[in-house]
């Protein structure tokens, strides 16, 4: 967590410096999920895989340094609706946040490539059954709990300008999240498109 709070922080710093600020981009995506699921020879209970759903993503980055495509990345990505959890009836939902370095060579006048590699946080709310006691207008209870893990990113995505400064951007993200106890694997894979506008020179 710490690690992650000290790299935020340099992004926010870096964001403040308007002489370097020479391109940002904003952008918002839809994607799924994949992992690697258990071995159903094993009679015993495995963990879930953590795959499927449909996640919705926003992200914001700028390239500094332009003439070697160097700039920092934040994003967001969340699974949209719950997912079943098969363990006392829960529901769940992950959250990946993350903060990366940016290269973002050119491949021409409408095409580029978005190479992306950092640090974040996993986050997961589990939703425990409803309790009669929850539903009382006194409250007084607790019905979820949440899981956070340190993970690294890397992610790679092909930038097309289709018309002026809008673009769209095929990506695939991979997650390695330390210690993913809650599901089968540390691994996971994110596939999906994002649609985003680029602010000043691109």
């Amino acid at each position: 967590m710490r690690k992650f709070a000290l790299a935020a922080s340099a992004f926010a710093v870096l964001f403040a410096i308007p002489a370097y600020s020479q391109q940002f981009d904003v952008a918002a995506g839809g994607s799924v999920l994949e992992s690697s699921s258990p071995n159903p020879s094993f009679q015993n209970f495995q963990q879930p895989t953590e795959k499927g759903g449909t996640y919705t993503s926003a992200s914001a980055d700028f390239v500094g340094f332009r003439k070697r495509r160097l700039g920092l990345n934040l994003e967001a990505a969340w699974r949209y609706h719950q997912g079943n959890y098969p363990f006392n009836a829960e529901m769940y939902r992950p959250v990946f946040t993350d903060v990366n370095a940016l290269f973002q060579p050119r491949l021409g006048e409408k095409f580029g490539l978005d190479l992306m590699a950092g640090l974040g946080i996993a986050s997961t709310r589990f939703t425990l059954p409803s309790a009669p006691s929850c539903s009382a207008p006194s409250g007084g209870c607790i019905n979820y709990t949440g899981s956070n893990h340190f993970m690294e990113h890397l992610s790679g995505g092909v930038r097309y300008y289709f018309w002026r400064k809008v673009f769209v951007r095929p990506e695939l993200h991979y997650y390695h999240i330390q210690n993913n106890f809650e599901f089968h694997s540390d691994s996971v894979f994110r596939a999906g498109v994002s649609v985003g506008y680029t602010f000043g020179s691109k």
